[in-house]
């Protein structure tokens, strides 16, 4: 794909982002939105419900209350008229008199105070005026003496007071029902109030549900789209993975061909060579008859025998033939020995193992061998190392552990270490690193028991790797 192209593809990615983010900022923006304002008119409604029904039933309660003194005060009226009409005795009808006065302007006052409620004008204008004409018609009683009283005061009792109060009572009680009216239009009111709540709720409700279904479906398609492309971009990588562990084997295995070439043209061809120059430079210092030509001649063999030596030691570290042709033990041996010849390290070697091992085992054993011998002799300055190779049924087991200095497995890791893990990866393997500063280091290696389907892609390998280097 061009620069281009990948950012054009960039862009509709960045500008599939953008739109998701605004649709769905907006769709649930709005939808707290019709919430919000849902629950505010939700409290509101209800605060005036609250308000309306307390105040409806205050004013009932304190009309209701009014009319019941009024009643009240109407008949305890009559019974102080009769009273005082009726008793013989001066003193006893006059604290009748007064206390009928007393009543007076108590049902004066509860007259005045149920006036000042809302409440039908017509009604209370009756009940003040038949209050007012009944007390006219009480005036002229107050001025009598206990002669008069006795003589009108039952017919005056029978003609004037009694049907009076039943006409005040019976006015007292149209505006108990006139009350009651407006309490049950009070409580329609609220009732009112109710069903448009109702209503409101269930048209937001609607909205809500509609919204919130639409925002489901839009953020399910997105999510959907966004997965497909989450699982395509991981099928990628993945694949793009695999293929590079792919190539990098195939690398180290054109690497391990090109080394084993290299090494067996340095051993066959030079290293041949060479010997038969030094061959021909003893022949010829035998017939050198001056001192001064047969020392020239020794010099020359002694660069010469050098020269065997640095490049047998180069094919060695290329590649040891002895691993391919005598096996992975007497390899392992060889190395533990040349390294402790060359560093004076104590290495050790403990193998058991088949001889018919895949060549990528014997070439990862030894490679991990090799690396971790070199990280004990010039990170770990360590003094002796035990390793050890056991063959079971569940696969190979390698076990390298110095006496070193050690060092933060958790943090550290080198590109050494790195290079072991991804050599035993590639055959499936496992790698444990154990190490702590000042404890020293111990790698355990766990490879799986080779197969019929390793040797095949092992010989796949191999034949893609002869193409390679040739």
């Amino acid at each position: 794909m061009t620069k281009s192209g990948q950012t054009d593809t960039e862009a509709r990615a960045n500008g599939f982002l953008v739109s998701s983010r605004i649709a769905l900022l907006a769709g649930f923006g709005s939808l707290l939105l019709i919430m919000t304002a849902a629950g505010v008119d939700a409290l509101r409604v209800l605060h005036n419900f609250r308000v309306n029904d307390d105040r409806i039933r205050r004013e009932f309660l304190f009309q209701n209350h009014l009319l019941n003194d009024i009643h009240s005060q109407v008949y305890l009226s009559g019974t102080y008229v009769r009273d005082y009409l009726l008793d013989p005795d001066p003193q006893r009808a006059e604290d009748y008199l007064r206390k009928l006065e007393q009543l007076r302007k108590q049902m004066d006052a509860a007259v005045e105070a149920y006036g000042r409620q809302p409440i039908d004008t017509s009604q209370y204008a009756a009940l003040k005026a038949e209050l007012s004409e009944y007390w006219q018609i009480l005036a002229p009683i107050f001025k009598w003496d206990s002669t008069e009283r006795q003589r009108a005061g039952y017919a005056f009792l029978r003609d004037q007071v009694f049907p009076r109060r039943q006409n005040m009572l019976a006015i007292a009680d149209r505006i108990a029902a006139i009350n009651e009216q407006q309490l049950n239009a009070g409580n329609e009111l609220v009732a009112g109030l109710l069903e448009s709540f109702r209503t409101r709720l269930a048209i937001t409700l609607f909205t809500a549900v509609v919204l919130g279904l639409f925002m489901a479906a839009f953020s399910t398609t997105r999510i959907l789209n966004l997965e497909t492309r989450a699982q395509h971009r991981f099928e990628e990588v993945a694949e793009a993975r695999g293929q590079l562990t792919e190539l990098s084997a195939r690398l180290v295995q054109a690497q391990e061909s090109e080394r084993r070439a290299i090494s067996r043209e340095l051993h066959d061809e030079v290293g041949q060579s060479l010997s038969a120059v030094l061959i021909e430079l003893r022949n010829l210092s035998t017939r050198l008859t001056r001192p001064e030509d047969r020392n020239q001649a020794e010099s020359i063999k002694s660069l010469v025998e050098n020269t065997i030596r640095v490049v047998r030691n180069m094919a060695l570290l290329l590649r040891p033939s002895m691993l391919d042709d005598l096996g992975l033990v007497p390899a392992l041996k060889w190395q533990a020995r040349e390294v402790s010849k060359r560093t004076g390290m104590d290495v050790s070697v403990a193998a058991d193992v088949a001889d018919d091992l895949p060549d990528d085992y014997k070439t990862c054993i030894y490679r991990v061998v090799q690396e971790a011998l070199h990280n004990s002799s010039n990170h770990a300055r360590a003094s002796s190392v035990r390793v050890r190779v056991q063959q079971e049924n569940r696969g190979l087991l390698l076990s390298i552990q110095d006496d070193g200095r050690g060092f933060d497995a958790t943090h550290v890791k080198g590109m050494g270490l790195l290079g072991i893990q991804e050599r035993v990866a590639r055959l499936g393997g496992k790698c444990e690193v154990h190490s702590e500063p000042g404890t020293g280091t111990v790698i355990n290696i766990e490879l799986p028991a080779p197969t019929i389907e390793t040797n095949l892609i092992r010989e796949n390998r191999e034949q893609d790797s002869h193409i390679v280097s040739g």
